[in-house]
C-alpha cells in the first residue's frame, strides 16, 4: 500500500509542473485523495459491502468534487489533475498511467446490464470537460481534446477533438508520451477550422461587394456627367 502511494506521488511530478514537494502533493492534491479513497471503496465493493463502498465514494465526492463509482476499475498511477466535476461510471475501466482533467465524464448511454462505460487503455490523456460516452474502447496512448464528446472507439495513439469527436491524428505519440490537457499543436477542432474558413470567406466576399459598389457608384457618376454634357450640347 505504501509503495502504491509513493508511486502515485511520484507520477504527479512527471505530469504537473506546479508540484513542489511530496508533502504538498500528499496533503493537498484532491485527485490523489479521490483515487486512494476509491481503492478502499472498490475493495469493499468486491467483498460485497456495497452500501459502505458507496458511502466512502459519497464522502470522497464531498471532499474532492470527484465522483468515482466504487465498481469502476482504475489502474496504477492514474492521475486526476484539478479534478472538480470528474465523473467515472460504474463499469468504466482505466488503464495504467491515465490522466484526467477537471470536468471529464466517463459515462454510460444504456440501461442494459453489462459494460456500459468506456474502457481506457494505458497512458490515455483526457482533456478538461471531455465526455467519453458508452461502452467504447480508447486505445493505449490516445488523447482526447478538451470539451470533446466521444461516442466512437478511438485507436491506440489517436487524437480526438471536437463535438462530436473526430479523429485527427492516428500516429503513436512515442516522442511525447504525455501532453497536458491532450493539447496537440496543429490539430484544432475541425469544426472550428470550418468556421474560421467561413469567416474568412465572408470577409473576402464583403470586400469584393464593397469594391463592386464603389465601381458601380463611379460608373453611375460618369453616366450622369455624360448625360448632362449631352443635354447641354443639345440645348446649344
Amino acid at each position: 500500500m505504501l509503495n502504491r502511494i509513493r508511486e502515485d506521488i511520484a507520477c504527479v511530478f512527471a505530469r504537473d509542473p506546479a508540484a513542489r514537494t511530496r508533502w504538498e502533493v500528499f496533503t493537498l492534491y484532491p485527485g490523489l485523495h479521490a483515487v486512494w479513497l476509491h481503492r478502499a471503496a472498490h475493495r469493499l465493493w468486491r467483498c460485497g459491502w456495497k452500501w459502505l463502498a458507496r458511502a466512502i465514494s459519497h464522502v470522497a465526492r464531498v471532499l474532492t468534487g470527484i465522483e468515482i463509482h466504487p465498481a469502476a476499475q482504475l489502474g496504477r498511477r492514474v492521475f486526476i489533475d484539478h479534478g472538480m466535476g470528474v465523473v467515472i461510471g460504474e463499469t468504466a475501466v482505466l488503464g495504467d498511467d491515465c490522466t484526467l482533467y477537471h470536468g471529464v465524464t466517463l459515462g454510460g448511454t444504456s440501461w442494459s446490464a453489462g459494460q456500459r462505460h468506456p474502457v481506457l487503455g494505458r497512458g490515455v490523456v483526457v482533456g478538461a470537460g471531455a465526455k467519453i460516452l458508452g461502452p467504447i474502447p480508447v486505445g493505449d496512448g490516445a488523447r482526447i481534446g478538451s470539451n470533446a464528446v466521444v461516442v466512437k472507439a478511438v485507436p491506440a495513439g489517436g487524437t480526438v477533438v471536437g463535438v462530436p469527436g473526430r479523429l485527427v491524428d492516428t500516429e503513436a505519440q512515442e516522442a511525447t508520451p504525455f501532453t497536458a490537457y491532450a493539447v496537440v499543436q496543429g490539430h484544432d477542432d475541425p469544426y472550428a477550422q470550418a468556421i474560421q474558413r467561413l469567416i474568412a470567406d465572408t470577409a473576402r466576399l464583403e470586400n469584393e461587394i464593397h469594391v463592386l459598389q464603389q465601381q458601380l457608384s463611379q460608373s453611375r457618376a460618369q453616366d450622369a456627367v455624360a448625360a448632362d454634357t449631352r443635354h447641354q450640347m443639345l440645348e446649344r
